[in-house]
C-alpha cells in the first residue's frame, strides 16, 4: 500500500525515484529476454518486482493527479 501522508514534493519526488527505477528494471527484464533460455529461472522474480513498482507508480501518479486537480 502506498503511503497518503507525503507532501506534494515527497510525492513528486518519490515518483520520480520510482521512474527511475523502472527504467533500471526494464533493462533487466530486456537483458533477461535477450539472453533467453539462460537465466530463464530469474524472469518471474524481476517480473514480480517491477509489476510491484509500476503498481505503485500508478497509485502514487492517480494520488498526485487528484491533489493538484484540488
Amino acid at each position: 500500500m502506498v503511503q497518503v501522508d507525503l507532501t506534494l514534493d515527497e510525492l513528486k519526488t518519490k515518483i520520480k525515484r520510482l521512474n527511475s527505477q523502472g527504467g533500471q528494471l526494464k533493462m533487466e527484464l530486456h537483458d533477461l529476454a535477450e539472453g533467453l533460455p539462460t537465466d530463464f529461472e530469474n524472469i518471474m522474480e524481476v517480473a514480480g518486482r517491477t509489476y510491484q513498482l509500476y503498481r505503485e507508480l500508478d497509485e502514487l501518479k492517480k494520488q498526485l493527479k487528484a491533489r493538484e486537480s484540488q
